[in-house]
């Protein structure tokens, strides 16, 4: 999805928003957005099965969420806050995984399963590459600051928000210290990557 596209779908889904068809937002944010969040989970939960079920539970709360999401951020920002919030809340508590779930309105429930096929579909088409099997390495918060910024290409400021912990919205000046942290912290994040690649002969001495 390019530029263009994403703009368009984030109109999309703010229109309807606007018109109080928070279904039908979710709808086209699940359609749009789906498959790349799904991916994201897989890469951080080793696997389908548990990805599919914070899945479930980033689809429920972004839905359940929309009407009082106040747009200080891209919906996508947004989005990729509940899916990582929703898996960091899956890891600390296993009893969540028995946990019953309302049931989603059945459209959006069948828009989801299809975001999980496009993605699986997607997925089996991917050699694992050595580098890849390397970032697995990493701890669950690594991957996903890599992932954010390498694969999905989220500015600075969006990672700040996607990564902020605390319930008060950020402020200017903590946006711009926690995006110089977070700058900092990738930095380490690719050191380490290179060290571990340099030691599996993946990487040359001298790179």
């Amino acid at each position: 999805m390019d530029a263009a596209d994403r703009q368009r779908l984030e109109n999309d889904i703010r229109g309807r928003c606007e018109e109080r068809d928070f279904d039908g937002a979710a709808s086209v944010a699940v359609r749009g957005y789906g498959p790349e969040i799904f991916g994201l989970l897989i890469t951080l939960h080793g696997g389908e099965h548990d990805a599919s079920e914070v899945f479930s539970i980033f689809v429920e709360r972004m839905w359940r969420g929309l009407e009082g999401f106040a747009w200080e951020s891209s919906f996508r920002t947004w989005a990729y806050t509940v899916a990582r919030n929703a898996s960091r809340n899956y890891r600390e508590d296993v009893r969540r995984r028995a946990r019953f779930h309302p049931p989603l309105p059945n459209e959006l429930s069948q828009i989801a399963e299809a975001a999980r096929t496009a993605t699986r579909s997607f997925l089996k088409t991917e050699k694992k590459t050595r580098i890849q099997r390397l970032r697995e390495s990493l701890s669950p918060e690594e991957q996903l600051i890599l992932s954010l910024r390498v694969d999905r290409e989220l500015a600075w400021n969006d990672l700040a928000h996607v990564m902020h912990d605390g319930e008060d919205p950020l402020t200017p000046d903590d946006l711009k210290r926690e995006s110089a942290r977070l700058r900092k912290r990738f930095q380490a994040i690719r050191d380490k990557l290179m060290a571990l690649g340099r030691r599996e002969g993946i990487l040359d001495p001298d790179d």
